[in-house]
């Protein structure tokens, strides 16, 4: 059951063929229907067409329903064996096919594709509710649950047994028939206008870029000129006709895409650009045009609302967070608001701080946001002498990627081998086989780095294939998906720091996937509750600073030289830098999430940009800075799973604080005993424990909120 619903929050879906294709694709040529001879059950990337992806939907559905009516006609007495392993058996063909649909359609995506995607979406939708809302299914999980005292169960499966119930009265399973008639037809609106959320948001993305000519380059580095004229010449080539050919002729583009534009926004002495620019980045979706989500992100809102209400509950964030480590609306906006104080404290010293800069320039202007990037790299060269152009030579791709090697061998003894005989969905994504330190196969580890037009924005980790050992051993494979900047002309892809920190984030994420062991799959790697799923994430990120790794990896592309130790030290004297801009836009994008979706189903539909104006006004967010992501772009509670609970990253960093200090009160990073518990009780574990004791089993302790305000510098010392 709960890998049902993880697959739906997931996934967004689509699709459209033709009778003729569809029956083509039905026969034994759609590599869907067969069993993969490809080394680990890696995808056959090479052989899959997007003509495969309907026939196989419709069959996996259809087995699927096949295999619950199997369950549900069971003549024997619901046992634990016949009804949950079996559910966990169900739909494999299903999950095989949405997995790489998925992880397609958002890192390699076409037309055809979301074309599939808006017609496959309230498909899935209703097909799961038939599961979900299957009144014989849930009177045979319940006749277990009444009984679960008198039964011989492991602590596996007594959680496996409360999380499968308690997902089925979350799904509707006690409503009756009027009720959960309108809940499915709620699930489907939903499904239908995330998907168009997600298509709208790419295709602004994608729709503006600015042009420039050799004249419009002032202040810009060659390497950021270089990716520019590069992008141009892209253009070029995909160009269908010679006027279009033509307009980028000689010409460097620059787009919002974040790779592309806060590289412009940090060092084109152009104002007027930077502001036309960064305009069209926080104005996406918000267009008045047939890509706008204006009304979209606000029907989401109130349908999520109403199918709370439906449910019992106040608002959808009360529905929610009942499955989290906090557990209500208060518990979060205290969290929440107990770093907002002194982070927009903070964040108005750096605006006088780099309205200082401004002044002795000799301009005559206000900071705005579009000047945030370029002026608060000019009061950090000043403060701590570190200049961003002169980390970028050691931060490689290839260098960072050894570094979070090197740790987790440090950490746990794995390996990683790049394979290069396995066919891959784009010419960028790389393989690595993981082993564990007894040389044992632990899974595959597929890597896709560089940002392209088809590829959503944002990092993330996904899977092609789960980990169980209900019926043997199955070992995932598991892909990271971020946005760096490619490489240019005979030089490598070097990385920000800021980037690097992201590898290291998704890097947990995988391993989170990667050494996940448990019986059941739906329990298996990042299923557990959201605000804590990022943990694993988000303690690897500690790493990545630590002077002994820096120095194993980060050398110089050209020169081999090794980091020296004064770029390192300015680099963590600098670490606190700009915390009161990161946390203020981080902490506005999580509240103006609790404040979509803690309305109420009584409310009128609401005026995205007027209802944002009065959620940020609220908390006094100054106009120097905008929230992380606006209400039409924020993709995570709107085309994501991370609807009242984009929180979670700020609750994670509480326990990724706290946890890495335990590292550090041990006085060794790579301490072996504090590693071993990390890895068995937290990446090993999944969803089979409740959160917090797996916490605790780490730790020793409920985590403290002390080391976060430390880190981040908001515990009113300086930085």
């Amino acid at each position: 059951m709960k890998k049902l619903l993880f697959i739906i929050a997931i996934i967004v879906f689509s699709a459209c063929q033709t009778s003729t294709d569809q029956a083509e694709m039905q026969t034994s040529n759609n590599p869907f229907l067969q069993e993969w001879d490809t080394p680990f059950e890696v995808p056959p990337f090479n052989k899959i067409k997007d003509a495969h992806y309907m026939p196989a939907f419709k069959k996996g559905m259809a087995e699927n329903l096949t295999e619950i009516d199997a369950i549900v006609n069971n003549p024997e007495a619901p046992t634990f064996a016949n009804t949950l392993e079996e559910l966990e058996r169900a739909g494999k063909l299903l999950s095989k096919v949405q997995r790489v649909f998925s992880n397609l359609a958002s890192s390699n995506t076409n037309p055809k594709l979301q074309e599939l995607q808006r017609e496959l979406s309230p498909l899935l939708s209703a097909h799961y509710d038939k599961i979900t809302l299957n009144e014989g299914l849930f009177k045979r999980v319940e006749a277990i649950w009444q009984a679960r005292e008198n039964l011989d169960l492991s602590n596996e499966q007594r959680k496996l047994l409360a999380d499968t119930r308690k997902a089925f009265v979350r799904s509707g399973a006690l409503l009756n028939e009027e009720q959960k008639a309108k809940i499915t037809e709620i699930n489907a609106k939903i499904s239908e206008l995330t998907t168009a959320y997600g298509q709208n948001l790419l295709a602004e993305t994608n729709g503006f870029e600015l042009l420039l000519n050799d004249t419009d380059l002032g202040g810009l580095t060659y390497g950021v000129i270089a990716a520019a004229a590069e992008a141009a010449e892209q253009k070029m080539e995909n160009a269908e006709t010679e006027e279009e050919k033509a307009k980028y002729k000689d010409k460097y583009v620059f787009t919002p895409h974040r790779s592309s534009m806060y590289p412009f926004l940090t060092q084109s002495d152009r104002r007027d650009l930077r502001e036309q620019l960064y305009t069209a980045y926080v104005q996406r979706g918000d267009n008045d045009n047939e890509t706008d989500n204006k009304e979209i992100a606000a029907r989401l809102a109130k349908l999520r609302a109403e199918r709370a209400q439906l449910m019992g509950y106040e608002t959808h964030a009360h529905f929610v967070l009942e499955e989290r480590m906090l557990k209500t609306p208060a518990e979060v906006y205290d969290l929440l608001m107990q770093l907002w104080k002194p982070a927009l404290e903070r964040a108005k010293v750096e605006v006088a701080d780099m309205q200082a800069v401004v002044d002795q320039e000799g301009h005559d202007f206000k900071i705005a946001a579009w000047d945030w990037w370029q002026y608060s790299e000019k009061v950090r060269k000043a403060k701590y002498d570190l200049d961003e152009a002169a980390l970028k030579p050691y931060l490689s791709l290839d260098n960072v990627l050894n570094g979070v090697f090197e740790t987790t061998n440090k950490l746990w003894g794995l390996t990683f081998t790049e394979l290069f005989d396995i066919n891959v969905y784009h010419p960028d994504a790389r393989v690595w086989e993981v082993k564990d330190k007894d040389g044992s196969h632990l899974g595959i580890f597929i890597g896709d780095y560089f940002t392209r037009s088809n590829k959503r924005g944002g990092a993330w980790m996904s899977s092609f294939k789960g980990q169980s050992n209900l019926d043997g051993r199955e070992r995932p494979v598991v892909v990271n998906v971020c946005n760096f900047p490619a490489p240019v002309g005979d030089a490598p892809s070097l990385l920000s720091f800021e980037n690097v920190i992201t590898l290291f984030h998704e890097f947990g994420h995988a391993m989170h996937g990667i050494l996940t062991d448990v019986t059941y799959g739906s329990m298996a790697g990042t299923s557990g509750p959201r605000d804590f799923t990022e943990f694993p994430a988000q303690i690897l990120e500690h790493w990545a600073s630590e002077p002994e790794i820096l120095k194993s990896f980060a050398t110089h592309y050209e020169t081999g030289e090794v980091i020296p130790d004064i770029l390192i030290e300015k680099l963590l004297k600098a670490s606190k830098f700009n915390q009161g801009f990161a946390n203020t836009e981080y902490l506005a994008a999580s509240l103006l999430d609790m404040d979509w979706h803690t309305i109420t189903a009584e409310e009128d539909l609401k005026d995205a940009d007027a209802f944002e104006a009065a959620s940020l006004a609220k908390i006094g967010l100054i106009k120097e800075i905008a929230p992380r992501y606006r209400s039409t772009y924020f993709a995570h509670i709107f085309a994501g799973g991370y609807a009242a609970g984009y929180y979670s990253y700020v609750h994670s960093a509480v326990l990724d604080s706290d946890g890495f200090e335990a590292f550090k009160e041990a006085g060794n990073v790579f301490d072996a005993q504090l590693a071993a518990k990390l890895r068995t009780h937290v990446y090993e574990k999944g969803s089979t424990e409740e959160a917090m004791e797996l916490y605790k089993k780490f730790r020793g302790r409920e985590p403290k909120i002390d080391a976060l305000l430390k880190v981040r510098g908001l515990d009113g010392s300086t930085d």
